[in-house]
Order: structure tokens, then C-alpha cells, then sequence
């Protein structure tokens, strides 16, 4: 969590292969109180810092490195809402 804008940014070129456009990259240390959001908006790149006084992150169970979010799913991962049941995640098709 220490990683400025240029080192989260050779990260993901190194994982991913480049930092692609209107793109957000996240990362969050061990303990899931802390995230960082590398995003691509098109012209430059933004870091953000988010940190919990309280509480964690919702994670997914299968601890993933990898994930694909929907915008809204993101929206809900910053808050620290359950994303996991938000967007078409949440959509109920058996009654």
C-alpha cells in the first residue's frame, strides 16, 4: 500500500499488459481496511486512497487476484457495501 501513482501503474502494465482506457485498477492491502484505485479515465491517470476505521471490504470468497467489476459493483466495493448483490450479480431469475 505504500505504491504511488507510478509504481501501481508498472503493476498493472506488468500484470494486465497495459493500463487501459476509462479502466479502474484496485488494490487493497491484507487486512481489507485499505483500498487503492488506479484508474485510466482517457487522458491520465488517477490514484485514489480509500481507508475503513472500522470494518473491512467485502471480498469475494474465492479470493480471485483477478475481477471483472460492473460500475455500479464498484460503487458498492468503495463504500463497503456488498457488491456481490449489486447489478446483474443481483438479478433473481428462480422464485
Amino acid at each position: 500500500m505504500r505504491a504511488g501513482t507510478d509504481s501501481a501503474l508498472a503493476r498493472v502494465v506488468a500484470v494486465f499488459g497495459a493500463a487501459q482506457p476509462h479502466h479502474a485498477y484496485v488494490f487493497a492491502n491484507k487486512r481489507a481496511n485499505r483500498l487503492k484505485i488506479l484508474v485510466h479515465d482517457g487522458i491520465g491517470i488517477w490514484l485514489a486512497a480509500r481507508r475503513l476505521h472500522q470494518g473491512k471490504f467485502v471480498w469475494a470468497s474465492d479470493c480471485d487476484t483477478h475481477r471483472s467489476l460492473e460500475r455500479v459493483q464498484l460503487d458498492a466495493l468503495v463504500l463497503g457495501l456488498p457488491w456481490q448483490r449489486v447489478g446483474q450479480a443481483g438479478v433473481i431469475t428462480v422464485v
